[in-house]
């Protein structure tokens, strides 16, 4: 009997053994808070923006100045970089050679013409003689000859004369237009060869233009821009190199008659009033080109966009939950980004607190203060 009631306690006791050790294994994980988040309404606003291409200044009308006769330089009749009318005498060659050389033309031409006319007269007189059967035929015959010979004399002098003329023409270099003269590169003294001796270049300033290539994606945007801007709105605006923004707006001038098969770039170009003469031919700047899609557009803070993966994303609150939604940038605008889709205007864009969430996940918002201790410490 003993050892009945025994055997009927070690039983109990493990029933209970086995209850208590059961019984914890049983409870659920604890339930995590909703993350505190601050929220912005995505809103619609004006986007103006524009794509950016590099370009250079180049100017209209640019000409290199060299000889076309050779000599010395006996003159220099401008100072360097300073703005020179057309016609503006510029340099002289030693002209001594070539005024005398026409002066002889000229007393070669007025030795033909008397010739010319001495035998103009003679063949006016025997052609009356041949009239009258008073003189041989052959007389008359020799006559026409030789006014044709003096005829050609003539012609030769008065064409040496020009080709003379020409040459003491060129022995003064003038300006071809109104524009700004560089740095000579010739002294007084210095011997010059026809069309090989770089004497100077001169170029216009006002208007300029700019230069730039784009792809041949883009010709139809471009040719239909092309004959509508008249140089007073913003389609085309210029950034400086120095970061300024030009004040003066452009036009389109020209768009290049061919596409580079290197490259697939076409060549367009714009051109600027530049009355201060703040652009200079060879500068690099960045040409401003209005982006079609401006307009009103639905707007957010930069700092709501996440990245994973070459992609972009933003949380969205709903009600209590934070859904992650997939978005199309358009261009930054400050501290604020353009989007073209993924989000719609009154949506409530989680802008603090996001880097803690997975999509569906909790929300309560408004991010609560730091202790005013803890920041303190810091």
């Amino acid at each position: 009997m003993k050892k009945m009631n025994n055997i009927v306690l070690i039983s109990a006791a493990s029933i209970l053994g086995f209850s208590a050790c059961s019984g914890p294994a049983k409870k659920t994980a604890p339930v995590m808070p909703p993350t505190p988040v601050n929220i912005t309404e995505a809103s619609v606003a004006p986007a103006v923006y524009y794509d950016k291409y590099p370009a250079t200044v180049v100017a209209l009308n640019q000409v290199e100045l060299r000889s076309q006769v050779s000599g010395f330089i006996t003159g220099i009749f401008f100072k360097e970089g300073e703005v020179v009318q057309k016609g503006k005498t510029l340099y002289e060659i030693d002209r001594r050679k070539y005024e005398a050389a026409y002066l002889q033309a000229q007393a070669n031409v007025a030795s033909a013409r008397a010739t010319f006319e001495r035998a103009k007269k003679d063949d006016d007189r025997y052609q009356r003689l041949a009239d009258q059967d008073a003189v041989a035929r052959q007389i008359l015959d020799n006559a026409k000859a030789t006014l044709e010979t003096s005829r050609s004399q003539l012609a030769a002098a008065e064409a040496n004369m020009a080709a003379v003329r020409t040459d003491l023409d060129y022995s003064l270099i003038k300006a071809p237009f109104t524009g700004r003269i560089g740095i000579s590169q010739v002294k007084l003294g210095a011997q010059v060869s026809p069309g090989t001796t770089l004497l100077n270049t001169i170029s216009s300033e006002n208007p300029i233009a700019v230069d730039f290539v784009v792809t041949e994606n883009d010709i139809p945007r471009f040719a239909e821009m092309q004959g509508k801007g008249n140089g007073n709105d913003t389609t085309f605006r210029l950034q400086l190199s120095d970061g300024t923004q030009y004040v003066h707006a452009g036009k389109i001038l020209a768009i290049d008659r061919g596409v580079d098969n290197q490259t697939g770039t076409i060549r367009v170009r714009i051109e600027f009033n530049n009355p201060d003469d703040k652009l200079k031919d060879g500068m690099s700047c960045v040409l401003r080109v209005l982006n079609a899609q401006s307009g009103d557009r639905v707007i957010i803070p930069y700092k709501a966009i996440t990245e994973q993966m070459g992609e972009y994303f933003v949380f969205v609150a709903k009600d209590s939950v934070a859904a992650q939604q997939k978005v199309h940038l358009g261009p930054r605008l400050a501290d604020k980004i353009v989007i073209m889709d993924g989000v719609q205007a009154g949506d409530k864009i989680i802008i603090e607190g996001f880097q803690r969430l997975r999509d569906g996940g909790k929300i309560q918002i408004g991010i609560p203060a730091a202790p005013q201790g803890a920041a303190e410490k810091k």
